[in-house]
């Protein structure tokens, strides 16, 4: 009797998916910004909720030391003001324009921790905001700037903490949220 040829099992190993770092905002603005993106975003591209990125790809493979500095961070980083100034057209979108010193100084120390993994769009100086629009003809997107910016009003928001994601192509994927604390 013949035995079968061993079978030969390769093992692929497989780089982690990217994460997707984001501030988590409060719920009445998240509502409102999130209303905003379901209306204008094209809707066979809107995947994911409103969001304000800090970081658009840091290395998966890293998540245990990303992990660790987020919880270290959060737990002495109180909730901050978040001011919306304006709108900003995108070219193909809208977005709103989001400023604190709280948010800039909060980014800057992060990026300067994991600046050697740091992807040339994430070295680029953060400009924070949260698209409503993308993904359209421009005449589309100035003519809802246009509107928008008809009624705008300045308004605050605040940052309740951080959301890190997996990015693996459609739909984000909740890792963790980690709270700022309460003062």
């Amino acid at each position: 009797m013949k035995h079968p040829a061993p079978s030969r099992v390769f093992h692929v190993m497989t780089k982690p998916a990217p994460l997707i770092l984001t501030i988590a905002l409060d719920e009445h603005s998240f509502s409102f910004f999130d209303a905003q993106r379901r209306r204008y975003f094209p809707p066979d591209r809107n995947f994911i909720p409103a969001h304000l990125t800090l970081f658009h790809h840091l290395p998966g493979d890293r998540l245990d030391t990303i992990q660790d500095l987020l919880a270290k961070t959060c737990s002495a980083q109180p909730r901050f003001r978040l001011d919306a100034t304006h709108l900003r057209s995108l070219g193909r979108g809208v977005a709103y324009v989001l400023q604190s010193a709280e948010l800039a100084a909060l980014r800057a120390s992060l990026a300067q921790e994991w600046s050697p993994w740091l992807t040339p769009q994430d070295r680029q100086k953060h400009q924070p905001h949260v698209t409503v629009q993308n993904n359209v003809d421009p005449q589309t997107a100035r003519t809802l700037l246009r509107d928008l910016s008809e009624s705008f009003a300045p308004f605050q928001a605040t940052a309740l903490g951080l959301d890190l994601w997996w990015y693996r192509g459609g739909p984000w994927e909740m890792v963790r949220h980690i709270p700022f604390i309460q003062e």
